[in-house]
Formats: structure tokens, C-alpha cells, sequence
């Protein structure tokens, strides 16, 4: 069997292939030398601690994707069987539960010493804007995810949450009661607002929340972090 160690030579070869390429040693280079600021400290590592939640959060919920079945019918009992049954169930579901409270903690942490250190002005007001909009997928991510067990406090939950849009028509009629019905997926809380809200949890709001982070962390790559409290 043939490996690396006994040809060193190969090992730099295929290291120069892949450097050629990518340019992968470039850009830890780069990002090992990044000049930090001396009035860096504690509080500025909230944003970090977003991200290690974050990531928590998705491993522990790619986790629970293999359990639970979106289905009014089986979703809560589904979550009981992780919960009870299932070998060390709790396990990953007590550490994604906790893990959100974490992250929307971390998330008002951040907000605060980003406004307090004045990270909204010229020339950050893209960065935050993104971290704005980061926050929101956050709240979406609570608000949808508290829904999936499909239990009394869940339905209650989305049913009251999926008709706050009814109060644009105050502004624009119409509008809001078609903003309900594309949530629900009809005018009442059922199988499809489950499957919606589903998809959204699992699809499509980690995939706008992973493009908005690389925005966010692009942007903070270029302008650098605020000035001292």
C-alpha cells in the first residue's frame, strides 16, 4: 500500500497542486496576520460566541432532523420517543433548546456593545445592517422552532404568530390577509403551515443565515472592528 510518508516528495506535490488552485496557504497567511487592535478585549467577543452557538445549533439540529416527523399527527409524539425512548435522545435536544436560548443571549450582548461603541456609523452601516438582519433570522429561527414539537404551546404559538401580518391591512387592505394565507398555507393553522414552517427552519433559514454571516464576516474582514468604549 502505497502512502505520503514513504514518498515526501508526493506530499509536496499534491500540497503545490492544491496550493496552485486554491491559494488555500494564502489565505490563512492573510488571516493569521490581520493586525488586532489593542482596545480589542472581552466585550468584543460576543459576536464570536454567536457563531460558536450557532454552529452548535446546527450540528445538534441536524441531529434531531433524523428523528422527527413533520406531520401533525407524529411531529409531538416523534419528539417524545427523542426525548424518552431514543438512546441519549435528551442528549441533543436539551443542547439545541439551550443552545438557542444562547444564541439570542450572545446575539443582544453583541447588538449592545456594537451600538455602544458606535459599529453603525460611517463606514460600517453594511455590517450592521447584515448583523440587523442575522438578528432577525434568529428570532425566525426561535419563533419556528418553537412551533415543530406541534404541542398545545405550539400551536397556540404560531397560530397567534402567523396572524400578527393581519394588522397591515389597516394600511394596505389586502395585503395582510394574504401574507397569513402564504404563511399558513391556507386561512387556518394545519398540515401545511407544519410543513412550512419545517422547511423553513431546516432549509431556508440556515441557508440565508450562513450567506448573511459570510457577508457579515466579509465586511468585518475589510473594515475591522469599532473603536474603544
Amino acid at each position: 500500500m502505497l502512502c505520503f510518508k514513504a514518498f515526501p516528495g508526493r506530499r509536496q506535490l499534491a500540497f503545490d497542486w492544491f496550493e496552485e488552485r486554491l491559494e488555500a496557504q494564502t489565505l490563512l497567511d492573510a488571516s493569521a496576520t490581520k493586525y488586532v487592535p489593542p482596545h480589542v478585549g472581552l466585550f468584543y467577543c460576543f459576536g464570536g460566541l454567536v457563531l460558536m452557538a450557532l454552529l452548535v445549533q446546527f450540528g445538534s439540529g441536524l441531529l434531531l432532523t433524523f428523528y422527527f416527523t413533520p406531520t401533525v399527527a407524529d411531529a409531538c409524539s416523534s419528539v417524545a420517543l427523542l426525548q424518552l425512548r431514543a438512546a441519549d435522545g435528551w442528549f441533543p435536544r436539551s443542547l439545541h433548546r439551550w443552545a438557542s436560548n444562547s444564541v439570542l443571549l450572545a446575539i443582544l450582548l453583541h447588538l449592545c456593545r456594537v451600538y455602544l461603541t458606535g459599529g453603525f456609523r460611517k463606514p460600517r452601516e453594511l455590517t450592521w445592517i447584515s448583523g440587523a438582519f442575522l438578528a432577525l433570522c434568529a428570532l425566525a429561527f426561535g419563533v419556528s422552532g418553537y412551533s415543530l414539537p406541534w404541542d398545545q404551546v405550539g400551536f397556540w404559538a404560531l397560530q397567534i404568530v402567523s396572524a400578527l401580518p393581519e394588522t397591515v391591512d389597516d394600511f394596505a387592505p389586502g395585503a395582510g390577509v394574504a401574507t397569513v394565507v402564504a404563511i399558513r398555507g391556507g386561512f387556518s393553522v394545519g398540515q401545511e403551515t407544519l410543513s412550512r414552517t419545517c422547511t423553513a427552519h431546516t432549509l431556508a433559514l440556515p441557508a440565508g443565515d450562513a450567506a448573511a454571516s459570510l457577508v457579515h464576516f466579509l465586511l468585518i474582514r475589510k473594515q475591522g472592528v469599532s473603536g474603544p468604549l
